[in-house]
């Protein structure tokens, strides 16, 4: 038997859903799916898998199963499975939403800096998942206490990144969008500003990211691919400010801080990226005037410079593909600006 190995918990994803394929032995003996996967995939509950095969997600030989198929030999399986941390019960709150787009399907949402997208240690409420949940209540009545956990999430973006997200709102959605961002065809551009002046105008990073070996809040990234899961970052630049410089990033994969930790290996962390020291002067001069400039920049936009931009995919039931961009937001925007100013006077000085 060919399988995948499962997941590790220790590699997260910005992607919430991973594929495992794995064929049937020549000789197995005909058994329900359900049994057979149970006891082949460690950590597998048969419930958790019969909910999966209701939504379309397990597949024999191409078609989406039942849990009452039984296997034949030889047959191919292929599994996208929920790979999300467990959570708690999300809890219904009344908030604004930017609903960017939204129809029976999908939900577009612009999500702003500062907002977790889902409930998890130390952040139960306040969340975009418990603003998601109360907006559906008020426009399905009879929605059950059973759908709304984690309702339709397939990819999940930083609490401190702002931008595009997309929900599914049915079962064919969810399983549409979850194979699409599993092929890496759903086409997700981001907007940042990173410290000091980018050499190539444009070019591509292919570092594994993964937890760092010693601490374990950050990322790393590991370009011989000892560790972590591959990841790709295709960069190109926009503007240049001479001391920092405004990118935009093209995901092939959706790892977990995977363009500030990429761009930090490259040697341009995100501006104020507290985590991967954006949050200090990387490149400039060591007086008081432009300390206090890069300080008030610093209090403008109080978090990475980062924005999920751009957002397309084919839609779940037109077959059509879809594209949707929303604007730089006004803390971002403003500290490009004082940039776009300060460089004039570089240059000229």
């Amino acid at each position: 038997m060919n399988q995948e190995p499962p997941p590790q918990p220790q590699e997260l994803s910005d992607e919430l859903y991973e594929r495992f394929q794995l064929q049937v032995d020549k000789g197995q003996e005909p058994v329900r799916i359900d049994k057979f996967l149970t006891s082949r995939i460690e950590g597998a509950s048969r419930n958790k898998l019969q909910q999966a095969m209701n939504l379309g997600m397990v597949q024999v030989n191409g078609q989406p199963i039942k849990a009452n198929y039984k296997i034949k030999p030889l047959d191919q399986i292929i599994i996208y499975s929920d790979i999300s941390p467990e959570q708690a019960a999300i809890i219904p709150e009344p908030m604004e939403l930017s609903i960017f787009y939204e129809d029976a399907d999908v939900m577009i949402i612009n999500k702003p800096a500062g907002m977790v997208v889902h409930p998890g240690s130390g952040n139960y409420t306040g969340t975009l998942l418990n603003g998601v949940a109360w907006h559906l209540q008020q426009h399905y009545p009879g929605i059950s206490e059973e759908t709304l956990p984690r309702f339709g999430m397939v990819h999940r973006i930083d609490k401190n990144t702002s931008g595009l997200l997309v929900l599914a709102k049915s079962d064919l959605a969810m399983r549409q969008l979850a194979k699409q961002f599993f092929d890496h065809t759903v086409k997700r551009e981001y907007v940042a500003l990173v410290w000091d002046d980018v050499q190539e105008n444009k070019g591509t990073i292919r570092a594994h990211v993964g937890r760092h070996l010693r601490f374990r809040k950050l990322f790393e990234a590991y370009p011989d691919g000892e560790h972590g899961k591959e990841a790709i970052t295709h960069y190109e630049v926009i503007e240049r400010f001479g001391y920092t410089t405004l990118i935009r990033c093209k995901l092939e994969t959706g790892r977990t801080h995977q363009i500030r930790v990429h761009m930090n290996h490259l040697g341009h962390p995100l501006f104020n990226d507290d985590f991967y020291g954006g949050d200090k002067i990387v490149k400039g001069t060591v007086y008081p005037r432009y300390k206090q400039f890069v300080d008030n920049c610093f209090s403008i936009c109080q978090r990475q410079a980062l924005h999920a931009r751009t957002l397309g995919f084919v839609h779940p039931s037109t077959g059509q593909s879809v594209d949707f961009e929303c604007p730089i937001p006004t803390d971002m925007e403003e500290v490009i600006q004082k940039w776009r100013s300060y460089s004039t006077i570089y240059k000229n000085s």
